[in-house]
């Protein structure tokens, strides 16, 4: 993964950054989850890429490595309530600001995936497209925050076990629909999606 000139900016003044995502903006339940990594360059981590360009098992994998590895990580999340009450735009900004200041180091800049910055950041801030695919400190975050999200489901189907949360991770899938046309949404669902709402509306 090439160092793009805004990391390498950052790294050629010596300034502290961290690299922040989030996961989880389309499912119809669950928390959003936002992560923020700090990467030693000294103990890189050569398999990192897009969350969503590798397999469950290498994310799964990569997980515990990154934790390891990294000076410092956070992992925060967003509810559906808050995610019904503010809108899942600005759900996804709030959860990546509570990961930045859940760092138990400080960071002076924030390289953020996506093309706008979060309000509130203790710290400066770039928004970098594609930056999961482009900077390896995103791309650590991006795996954090897909596979804390993916276990957060697998827990909740647990005690759902009648919508299939492990299999679709939540996603609006066929059987996905189906099992909530049967059951109904319970307090997991986000209300202000469009078929649960549809759903609440038929029932009220």
């Amino acid at each position: 993964m090439d160092i793009l000139e805004q990391e390498q900016h950052l790294i050629d003044l010596g300034i502290l950054y961290c690299g922040v995502d989030e996961a989880g903006a389309g499912p119809l339940c669950g928390d959003v989850v936002a992560a923020a990594v700090v990467l030693d360059p000294q103990n890189p981590i050569p398999e990192l890429n897009d969350s969503k360009k590798l397999s469950e098992k290498k994310r799964e994998k990569l997980f515990p490595i990154i934790k390891e590895k990294a000076l410092a990580y956070s992992i925060a999340r967003c509810s559906p309530q808050e995610i019904d009450e503010i809108n899942i735009l600005n759900a996804r900004m709030l959860a990546m600001t509570r990961a930045i200041k859940g760092l138990d180091i400080s960071v002076k800049h924030a390289l953020i995936d996506g093309n706008r910055l979060p309000k509130d950041m203790p710290c400066e801030g770039t928004a970098i497209v594609k930056g999961d695919a482009l900077v390896a400190s995103i791309s650590a975050a991006s795996v954090l925050a897909k596979v804390a999200r993916d276990h957060d489901m697998v827990e909740l189907d647990k005690q759902f076990p009648q919508y299939g949360l492990a299999k679709h991770k939540g996603y609006p899938t066929k059987a996905h629909l189906e099992a909530l046309e049967i059951f109904g949404p319970t307090d997991i669902y986000r209300k202000t999606y469009g078929p649960v709402k549809k759903l609440l509306e038929i029932v009220n």
